[in-house]
């Protein structure tokens, strides 16, 4: 048994610390050459998980969302494996994640938003899909390709809404809406919007390449 074997099931998680907690209890099983793919909607706790692995792991913070600079290695405290965190929401093909020359072997490495990208770094993996509920459970099967149209969409409908939208995810999240620079790594605000409390459930699954 390796990595993430141990911990594949479905974990019921109430608050952003207990993702934290979760993430922790990963992180302390995983070691170079693991591949672990989150897929889940806007603020579903993509990179709170994360940010747990990483303490896990032990690796030196902090842990934001890379959007803008697509990966970040985070370097071991212990001269232990480092992270490798990356933010495929951006990539348009799993050749632009290849061509990050990601260190596989000899790091840890956790992308979201990699559903469909990432399964060609390595033979084997571990996916977690993280479900939200908004007005009722969330099928996050497909939420990557669905989260995109949705923010392709919503970018030509804001296109107007004023100066006070500009940084929030380059004008694709109109005023008022609570997401607004979730997912903005400059800022430091993590993948976490209004609903940080709302329960999520985490189902960790093996995923060998077919």
């Amino acid at each position: 048994m390796t990595g993430l074997d141990g911990m594949v099931g479905r974990y019921e998680i109430a608050s952003a610390s207990g993702m934290e907690r979760l993430g922790r209890r990963m992180g302390g099983m995983l070691s170079a050459g693991d591949l672990v793919v989150l897929t889940g909607p806007l603020g579903a706790g993509k990179t709170t998980l994360t940010r747990g692995i990483a303490e896990g792991l032990r690796v030196r913070g902090p842990v934001q969302s890379p959007t803008f600079v697509i990966a970040r290695t985070h370097p071991s405290l212990i001269g232990e494996a480092p992270l490798v965190h990356v933010d495929a929401y951006r990539l348009g093909s799993a050749l632009e994640l290849d061509d990050l020359d990601i260190d596989v072997e000899g790091s840890v490495v956790v992308v979201e938003w990699g559903r469909g990208m990432a399964d060609g770094l390595r033979e084997t993996w571990w996916e977690v899909e993280i479900e939200r509920a908004v007005g009722g459970a969330v099928d996050v099967r497909g939420a990557d390709a669905g989260a995109r149209a949705a923010d392709a969409g919503a970018g030509a409908g804001n296109a107007g809404a004023g100066a006070g939208d500009a940084g929030a995810r380059d004008g694709n999240v109109g005023a008022g809406d609570g997401n607004a620079g979730a997912r903005d790594g400059a800022s430091g605000v993590w993948d976490e919007d209004e609903d940080t409390d709302d329960p999520r459930v985490v189902t960790i699954s093996r995923g060998p390449r077919s």
